[in-house]
């Protein structure tokens, strides 16, 4: 499995995350035990999605602080499951640099979200992005 693919089940427990506040354990068994997946994959998804959890209200607030003029409860929940796990890779993520975290999330969006999703993603993440390199 690649990080790209390894990213996206992570995206999808992220999604189903917001709609319980429970990581759904048997679909994440059922991801990590797939023939393809190495341990690097494996532990990839496991911490960001158990990260996503632990640093939800933290997550929640940084978004909100870089979606100007939007509130966060209007965020569309494919859009903010792909910020919750760019914006976990962009603070806790030593060793995935800022960029490729907003890349890869924005084609994450451009697959499941809608046409205009892409760009208030990318909006949300260069504020996020800007946030993150002044501390």
């Amino acid at each position: 499995m690649s990080r790209r693919n390894a990213r996206l089940n992570a995206y999808q427990l992220i999604f189903g995350y917001l709609f319980s506040k429970e990581i759904d354990e048997t679909a994440l068994n059922t991801m990590v035990s797939a023939d393809d997946i190495q341990q690097a994959d494996e532990d990839y998804i496991r911490e960001v999605v158990s990260g996503v959890r632990d640093n939800y209200d933290d997550l929640m607030s940084l978004i909100a602080d870089n979606s100007k003029n939007f509130k966060i409860e209007r965020i569309y929940k494919p859009d903010l499951a792909a910020l919750l796990l760019a914006c976990y890779e962009m603070k806790y993520v030593d060793d995935i640099p800022l960029a490729v975290s907003i890349n890869e999330v924005i084609e994450i969006v451009k697959v499941y979200s809608t046409d205009k999703s892409s760009k208030f993603v990318n909006g949300v993440l260069k504020g996020v992005y800007n946030a993150l390199k002044e501390v």
